[in-house]
């Protein structure tokens, strides 16, 4: 039974940062990509970041190039997101996410509101 929890978010203002986590159970983490997906109201969920399983390569959404770094650490368990010059249109439900055994595995998901 996979098992993701997401933590970190919260209020921010404009240029501000955020680091998200995600603590990860239920499955052989080190052998698996992980991803970040985030999801605005009334719009579709959409990939924001991938790590692979050990960690050596790293891809992201054109909007959050520069901005958002995504790690893990495979001794824990535990994804993360570092949020940094966050903009209001980042403001989503930020969802860690993995693919085991062909099934799609979602945390619950943790809310980043970006506003002054």
């Amino acid at each position: 039974q996979v098992q993701l929890v997401e933590f970190g978010g919260g209020l921010v203002q404009p240029g501000g940062s955020l680091r998200l986590s995600c603590a990860a159970s239920g499955f052989t983490f080190k052998r698996y990509v992980m991803s970040w997906y985030r999801q605005a109201p009334g719009k579709e969920r959409e990939l924001v970041a991938v790590i692979t399983s050990g960690g050596g390569s790293t891809n992201y959404a054109d909007s959050v190039k520069g901005r958002f770094t995504i790690s893990r650490d495979n001794v824990k368990n535990t994804v993360h997101l570092q949020l940094n010059s966050l903009k209001p249109e980042d403001t989503a439900v930020y969802y860690c996410s993995t693919m085991v055994d062909f099934v799609r595995s979602w945390g619950q998901g943790t809310q980043v509101t970006v506003s002054s």
